[in-house]
């Protein structure tokens, strides 16, 4: 049984062929709008979901269950 692949990467797969297409050069001009907006939609949607997963990184949580934010610039020394 094939498992499904996450939202991420269909979404990230969708936009390379997009991107793909658009490269190619042979889309007609209107096609081409649609396509670059449904582009534009799923790179910030892409983009917002990194994000979250970058935080949910940074956070160290101790023994006890308290987070810590991790310093970006400092990973061996959480943040106070």
């Amino acid at each position: 049984m094939a498992t499904k692949k996450n939202n991420f990467e269909e979404q990230l797969t969708e936009l390379q062929k997009i991107v793909a297409n658009l490269e190619n050069g042979n889309v007609p001009l209107e096609d081409a709008l649609k396509e670059f907006q449904a582009g534009v939609k799923l790179s910030r949607d892409l983009n917002q979901k990194l994000t979250a997963a970058e935080e949910t990184v940074a956070k160290l949580i101790d023994s006890d269950g308290t987070e810590h934010q991790l310093d970006p610039n400092n990973a061996a020394a959480p943040e106070e």
